[in-house]
């Protein structure tokens, strides 16, 4: 009698915890679901493309899960994304900082587009190819290191391209590709015309004057030759390209 009243106890007790323990899951789910996002400091990623990289999973939208995961540690590595915060606000409320990589442009080599930062060191290499950030050719080199500079001639061209990078997001320019010749002289690329600005002399002048020029420019084909303007002095022509 006494071995069937521990026997008795004991499935009580059992059935007691598997009891809390359904209702613990069903308060942890109900209660905890994630309602509301906030992210910040995203440029080259969506809202969305961030909240998907870092709520992904079965369970991904519950604040304790996501605090059992990410607590004291990083968010997996994502392209582009230096590093991720992720802060619970409440039960039901994610923010999430994110610290992306200081990109300058990036090239295409052997198939892959390689994203180098303000130094040329290469910060990422994939085959997506991300808005926002400018193409840049005209760079001469034989091979690549990931987490390495760029083995170019005069690595003083990308704190040029840094510049220009910061300068046409200053007006609001988006540009199809930044051209270097052998001499560092600039074109920039939109579509079928092509900005020559010669040096990087006046360079900021030489962009202003641009985001005012674009908008007459759409539908030619042709040279806007802005070598020589200074902003104060200087002209500037364009020369369309001959008819076929």
């Amino acid at each position: 009698m006494r071995t069937d009243k521990k026997v008795t106890v004991f499935f009580i007790t059992l059935l007691v915890l598997i009891i809390l323990a359904i209702s613990a899951l069903f308060i942890i789910k109900s209660k905890f679901a994630v309602d509301t996002v906030v992210v910040t400091g995203n440029e080259h990623y969506t809202d969305q493309e961030i909240i998907d990289l870092v709520m992904k999973g079965k369970y991904g939208h519950n604040s304790v899960y996501l605090y059992l995961k990410y607590h004291n540690k990083e968010v997996e590595s994502i392209p582009f994304i230096e590093q991720t915060d992720i802060e619970l606000v409440s039960p039901t409320e994610v923010r999430i900082q994110v610290y992306e990589k200081a990109v300058a442009g990036y090239v295409d080599y052997l198939g892959h587009y390689l994203y180098f930062d303000k130094d040329g060191i290469v910060v990422e290499s994939s085959t997506r190819r991300m808005e926002g950030i400018p193409f840049v050719t005209g760079l001469h080199f034989d091979h690549v290191v990931l987490h390495e500079r760029l083995p170019v001639d005069d690595e003083t061209v990308f704190k040029l391209i840094l510049s220009i990078t910061q300068l046409l997001t200053k007006y609001g320019i988006t540009t199809d590709r930044i051209y270097f010749d052998s001499a560092d002289h600039i074109t920039l690329y939109f579509e079928k015309v092509r900005i020559y600005l010669g040096t990087s002399d006046h360079i900021d002048e030489k962009i202003n004057k641009l985001q005012y020029l674009l908008p007459e420019l759409q539908g030619l084909s042709g040279v806007l030759h802005m070598e020589n303007y200074t902003g104060e002095v200087g002209t500037f022509t364009f020369e369309k390209d001959d008819e076929m």
